[in-house]
């Protein structure tokens, strides 16, 4: 019977878990950093009301 190639396995894990972490990455570049900013700059610039 052949053995596991657990060093193979082991190869495949660690890429997957790289991969996920670089997604994770850009993600976090994607987002503003500061949430006060977030909150100015994803507001609608106030109607003027009309009477």
């Amino acid at each position: 019977m052949a053995k596991p190639n657990y060093s193979y396995e082991k190869r495949q894990k660690e890429i997957a878990k790289k991969k996920k972490k670089e997604e994770k990455k850009l993600r976090k570049q994607e987002k503003p950093t500061d949430p006060a900013e977030e909150t100015i700059e994803g507001m609608d610039p106030p109607v003027p009301a009309e009477d």
